[in-house]
């Protein structure tokens, strides 16, 4: 590799390790001291670095703050990616979250330290949920485009893709709420194999499983098809 390639190779590992280092910064002060008593310059101060170079990276200390929660979407995303081709876009975005929640490479909510934390405390901070929804409203349009690659229709044009995307985005976003609320740091994963147990059962009027069927371990199932599979696999393609 030339000398010139090697340079930009060496900005961008040093802006990556800028960015990250003020994002544990304002990870750890929020959490420790809460977010109405932490301000950018004793983020940038953490970090050893001053406020302009903070704002070079971040918009405000909650988009600092959450920095860590964005590549969630992006493993999520990968995972859908690499779903079979003939999986319905539903089922495909269910078992994407299940395989996301049982890879301890990836750190999932439940298995990485004091994100149970963080989330709490963004459900009572409004500017910090205004920040969190806005991540996952871009995690959300990737995935629109990847289940519309899947089923080879344009989004703009055919509305499956947006559908399957927000129905999975939202019982993911339930679980969440009930995760936080229900102090069981633990309880993550069972919590989204009954909200989207949910989706085709509780609210299509379809007879639940019985508990025991979704409380095995995220990204196991069954030799049987559960309520939720036989619903979503029905014919997905145009």
């Amino acid at each position: 590799m030339t000398p010139e390639r090697k340079i930009p190779d060496r900005r961008g590992r040093k802006a990556r390790r800028t960015r990250d280092t003020l994002a544990q910064a304002a990870f750890e002060l929020v959490l420790d001291r809460g977010l109405r008593n932490v301000t950018v310059e004793e983020i940038a101060e953490a970090a050893d670095v001053d406020r302009r170079t903070f704002s070079r990276y971040f918009p405000s200390k909650e988009a600092a703050a959450l920095d860590s929660l964005r590549g969630d979407g992006d493993r999520i995303n990968a995972a859908l990616r690499a779903r079979p081709a003939p999986e319905p876009p539903l089922l495909a975005y269910r078992r994407a979250v299940l395989d996301w929640l049982a890879d301890p490479a990836s750190e999932p909510w439940h298995r990485r330290p004091r994100i149970f934390d963080l989330l709490v405390v963004a459900e009572e901070e409004p500017t910090l949920y205004a920040v969190f929804h806005h991540i996952r409203v871009d995690a959300q349009e990737d995935s629109v485009a990847i289940v519309a690659d899947r089923l080879g229709v344009d989004p703009r044009q055919d509305i499956r893709p947006a559908v399957a995307v927000a129905a999975g985005a939202g019982a993911l976003l339930a679980a969440q709420a009930a995760w936080v609320r229900g102090g069981r740091p633990d309880a993550l994963p069972g919590l989204v194999a009954e909200a989207f147990d949910a989706l085709s059962a509780d609210l299509l009027g379809e007879p639940s499983p019985a508990p025991e069927q979704h409380r095995g371990a995220p990204g196991q199932h069954s030799g049987t098809t559960s309520t939720t599979e036989a619903a979503e696999g029905t014919e997905a393609t145009p």
